[in-house]
């Protein structure tokens, strides 16, 4: 899980259908993204940061704790 990204998402209020549509990127790709179940490419990673007016490096630093918990749980270890 992206837990900076989710946080400026939740501080500015910005919904995920609309930052989709703003974007024009596919909503369940930018969800999947958000909630750390896509990798986003380099564009993307670029053109979220750029639409959030955040620094990409923090925006998509993982969570270890949620990662520690998706492997366990997880049967590919994903």
């Amino acid at each position: 899980m992206f837990i900076n990204l989710k946080l400026v998402l939740w501080r500015s209020g910005i919904h995920q259908n609309r930052m989709a549509q703003d974007m024009q990127m596919n909503e369940a790709i930018l969800s999947r993204i958000i909630n750390g179940y896509r990798e986003p490419t380099p564009e993307q990673r670029a053109q979220i940061a750029s639409y959030l007016n955040a620094e990409e490096q923090w925006l998509f630093a993982r969570d270890p704790e949620f990662m520690k918990t998706r492997r366990q749980s997880s049967p590919d270890g994903l």
